[in-house]
């Protein structure tokens, strides 16, 4: 059973390799903000943290399964997709990308609580059958340290590893010893809850030890 990841994100491709599955990975082309943005348009209001994963983990899988639909006719696995954010004090928080942007999250995340919600999307695919969806979202509460010093966040943003992350932290990275408590699945926290992945794929009739890669 073959498994493609909709994504080139090393931290969810890193978490499905820990776990046994070895992906073949394509970036979707998606245009989140436009997706966002269209949806937001016909709701009448931004959508809310789970809602907003979800569409986006939704179009990435969908747009890679119909690549891959096209173009192998004879794959027979899934396509997993995937978004995060991180929502702090009624405020939702991507990808930080700049210096400035992820310290001053950081300034306001030490000795708070936020979620981190995490939208997945697995299609089923085999060769001449309509590809069918399981769709479902993730959070985890994650705890950060209130003695984070600015000279311990400035270090931290030196590495460059939050800036590329929604949030702007890791669990799993160097950005762990400044959280002191997760409450739901660790991995969410990671990109991806392993254990909604595996409840999607029994729903799609996958066994999730099929997924494994031959040792």
């Amino acid at each position: 059973m073959r498994v493609c990841l909709a994504s080139t994100s090393p931290a969810r491709l890193m978490l499905l390799r820990q776990a046994g599955i070895e992906p073949l990975t394509l970036a979707p082309d998606v245009d989140e903000d436009a997706v966002a943005a269209e949806a937001e348009a016909q709701r009448g209001g931004a959508l809310a943290p789970a809602e907003l994963v979800l569409l986006l983990a939704r179009a990435k899988a969908a747009d890679v399964a119909r690549r891959i639909a096209a173009q192998h006719p004879d794959f027979d696995g899934i396509v997993i997709g995937g978004d995060s954010m991180f929502a702090l004090g009624g405020e939702v928080y991507g990808k930080p990308h700049r210096p400035e942007v992820a310290r001053e999250r950081w300034r306001l995340m030490r000795g708070e609580t936020g979620v981190l919600h995490s939208g997945h999307s697995v299609f089923r695919i085999a060769p001449g059958v309509e590809p069918v969806e399981a769709a479902a979202v993730a959070e985890a509460s994650v705890t950060f340290a209130a003695d984070v010093t600015d000279a311990e966040i400035d270090a931290y943003i030196g590495t460059g590893e939050p800036l590329l992350v929604a949030g702007a932290f890791t669990v799993d990275s160097l950005g762990g010893p400044f959280i002191t408590r997760v409450v739901g699945d660790p991995s969410t926290v990671v990109g991806m809850s392993l254990s909604t992945l595996r409840r999607l794929a029994i729903e799609l009739g996958v066994e999730w030890t099929d997924l494994w890669a031959p040792r």
